[in-house]
């Protein structure tokens, strides 16, 4: 058929067993690794046994490859030109169990797949310690398959193994031999293939491979890269791989990346390896300039792809220098976070690792204070979730401030005067406190408490153990050190009906103390446990009372009322341990930046620039898209962390000024935001939007001010309902499962 990117084949698995094995037929690595469970091997080979079709195969012919990693442990004596796409499951399974050798798990253990068959009653089994001891089994069909094997002798012997248990009659003998027989003949089962065109890209590839195969994993720009190392540098993937291997499980003392944080996969510390590179968060053009491509004429050039691959290799030799890794784990430490149970994203602590190499291999900073400057910008990331979602469009914006720094003081002075503004005092006396209204055990302000306890030095509630003592990751017991206790039990709460877990296990209800103390509150309610408490830690109980942020007389107040007041109280609390961080130990509250300021600072995930409220600049005519464009940046300004829109600014900041929207005046254009927010979003969502005019650079703008809504605020569109939330400089439409389990943890 004309017009196809494919080619239909027929193999049969013996010829797709002996190209695999010569290296013909290679693995580019864009699914996962072997992760089929032996049961579904055993399947596989029940299923051509009977003669059903098992799925199509899908290559990629592609000339351009040199090499490529193939499957199983053993060395290939060919380079492939066949690249698996889809079915690398069902080929790995043909060929560990045929050739009878190993495959590479997850956790990069070997393992070599055992299925055995039962020729009596034509059946396939996983070989257990039971099924090897059965003689009615072969325990493993892969000696049926091995140039050394006799068949008629291994019939013979099987047979005089079963007839030592009972006999076999005649018709019996004649079944197993043919059963046998049949078993050994799969490999001359027909496998359909559809090969690809070398001549189509490696998006297309993906494309493909996405539409045919909807339960299959998306593949992304980190597998193509991958792959592409494996080609062109299978040492410095090799060296990844290992890595990550070894910071699985602790070291018999030598040197090794085992950490508490983080056991990091290849594609993760990929990203931190092009981060530092090519200043770059997005993949989508990194697979294109490591091949060579000039990205403005489209040209590939050997000697482009060379030079890319050496700023790699270079980058990626810091990026795994235990030395700048373990360092990089003491900025960690030392703000605040213990372990790993205390990160709610890894992408917050990777990207910060990408800040740290270049702090310390571009501009020679290191020490003290480079660490506190680090441990600062780790508490702000993880408290606001700066890459959390989207993280590549937040860090490539975070990165481009930083392609042309040349000073080391110019880079600590970005980084702190971004968390000056991610960090005002309204995010502390506003947006904070409403963060905390949540039951979430996994909550950014969580985390960021427990790590201001760990900060100013607290002992567990009632206790003189210090919260950083109870919560090391290196001391592992019977039963837990420390536990996070209802202030309010749940079964005192019972008593009033409240017994929704998101009530009862709000944040603000919980408070750590040591497990005796646990047992000691039981259901008993505050005005009857704190009496018992309180002469025990009377000379110290102003400072519990502040580490632990509990109102004066907190034990008698109405339980909605004590969860307000200590979300305002816990807030104080961060806010003071992040203060802890910072170079100066200033307390005093970061100036609001100008409009001036804020516009030459860009776009980020508080700020964006529309050029109109309702014109098209293209048309020059009123544009139902454009109202719908700034609705839609506002609900996500609302549902995140809130933000400024400036109207009558392009993307790049030059102002266009608001009299392109043809309004009669000021008011009649107010007037039409106001109108629009209701029509939109509702009425209530004003309350959290403040539009006023300033002038900018000889234009009047409109500037909108937007708060953290504490409840979720959707776009009415329609009979259609929509909801936003802010992703680094833009604004994304979650799915109504995302949407979901957003607002379980942000309302």
């Amino acid at each position: 058929m004309s017009g196809t990117v494919f080619t239909q084949v027929t193999h049969s698995v013996d010829s797709l067993i002996n190209d695999i094995k010569m290296g013909v037929i290679g693995l580019p690595d864009i699914q996962r690794p072997f992760v089929w469970k032996n049961a579904s091997v055993r399947d596989l080979f029940d299923s051509m046994y009977r003669g059903y079709p098992v799925g199509y195969l899908l290559f990629w012919r592609n000339g351009a490859m040199d090499d490529s990693s193939s499957i199983g442990v053993d060395q290939k004596q060919k380079t492939p030109s066949l690249l698996i796409v889809d079915g690398q499951q069902r080929l790995t399974s043909l060929y560990t169990v045929i050739k009878g050798i190993e495959v590479v798990r997850q956790n990069y253990s070997k393992e070599r797949i055992k299925i055995a068959f039962d020729p009596l009653q034509e059946k396939f089994a996983v070989a257990d310690g039971v099924i090897s001891r059965d003689a009615s089994y072969i325990p493993d069909i892969s000696f049926i398959w091995r140039s050394d094997c006799d068949l008629f002798s291994l019939v013979d012997e099987y047979l005089n193994g079963l007839k030592e248990n009972h006999e076999v009659s005649p018709e019996e003998e004649k079944k197993i031999k043919q059963s046998i027989q049949k078993l050994f003949s799969l490999r001359s089962f027909p496998l359909i293939a559809l090969e690809l065109s070398k001549d189509i890209s490696e998006d297309k590839v993906a494309e493909v491979f996405v539409r045919i195969n909807s339960k299959g994993t998306t593949l992304n720009q980190a597998d193509f890269i991958l792959t592409l190392m494996s080609v062109f540098w299978d040492d410095g993937r090799t060296q990844l791989e290992e890595f990550c291997k070894a910071a699985k499980t602790p070291s018999d003392g030598k040197p090794s990346s085992y950490n508490h944080y983080i056991k990091p996969s290849p594609d993760q510390l990929l990203r931190v390896s092009v981060g530092l590179a090519f200043k770059r968060a997005r993949l989508q053009f990194i697979y294109s300039i490591l091949r060579g491509k000039d990205l403005e004429t489209e040209q590939f050039s050997d000697e482009r792809r060379v030079e890319q691959f050496e700023k790699l290799k270079v980058a990626q030799e810091k990026a795994l220098n235990l030395t700048y890794w373990h360092d990089f784990m003491k900025c960690i430490r030392s703000a605040g976070f213990m372990s790993g149970k205390v990160i709610s994203s890894q992408a917050n602590l990777l990207y910060t690792y990408v800040f740290y190499l270049i702090g310390r291999t571009e501009y020679g900073l290191s020490g003290h204070k480079f660490r506190k400057v680090i441990a600062q910008w780790f508490f702000m990331v993880s408290l606001t979730g700066r890459y959390t979602l989207s993280s590549e469009s937040a860090m490539e914006s975070d990165l481009a401030r930083l392609r042309t720094v040349k000073e080391g003081d110019e880079f600590v002075q970005i980084l702190q005067n971004i968390c000056n503004i991610e960090l005002t005092t309204d995010f502390w006396n506003i947006y904070l406190p409403n963060a905390l209204a949540t039951s979430s055990p996994r909550s950014p302000s969580l985390f960021a408490y427990n790590a201001a306890l760990v900060l100013l030095n607290a002992d567990a509630l009632f206790s003189d153990m210090k919260i950083a003592d109870l919560l090391d990751p290196s001391t592992i017991g019977p039963k837990s050190a420390v536990e996070r206790h209802h202030l309010f039990p749940k079964g005192y709460l019972a008593k009033f009906n409240i017994t929704d877990i998101r009530e009862t296990n709000q944040i603000a209800n919980y408070a750590y103390v040591e497990y005796a103390e646990n047992i000691k509150i039981s259901d008993q309610s505050p005005s009857e446990y704190m009496p018992i408490f309180k002469p025990e830690n009377a000379d110290r109980l102003k400072k519990l009372y502040y580490w632990h942020a509990l109102p004066i007389n907190w034990e008698f107040m109405e339980y909605s009322q004590f969860l307000e007041k200590r979300r305002e109280l816990i807030a104080k609390v961060i806010k003071d341990g992040y203060q802890k961080l910072k170079l100066d130990h200033s307390t005093a509250e970061p100036t609001k930046m100008t409009l001036s300021e804020m516009i030459k600072s860009g776009e980020t995930h508080l700020v964006e620039f529309k050029g109109t409220l309702r014109t098209n600049l293209h048309t020059k005519q009123k544009d139902q898209r454009m109202e719908f464009t700034v609705i839609r940046t506002i609900a996500g300004f609302l549902n995140t962390n809130g933000g400024t829109l400036t109207i009558g600014v392009l993307d790049d900041g030059f102002p266009v000024g608001v009299d392109v929207d043809g309004f009669e005046n000021e008011d009649k254009m107010n007037l039409h935001l106001t109108n629009l927010v209701q029509n939109y979003l509702g009425t209530l969502a004003m309350q959290y939007i403040h539009p006023h005019f300033e002038d900018y650079d000889g234009q009047r703008v409109m500037v909108v001010e937007c708060g953290r809504s504490i409840k979720p605020v959707y776009v009415k569109d329609g009979d259609k309902q929509h909801f936003y939330i802010r992703t680094g400089p833009s604004t994304t439409e979650l799915s109504t499962k995302d949407a979901i389990e957003y607002q379980n943890e942000r309302f």
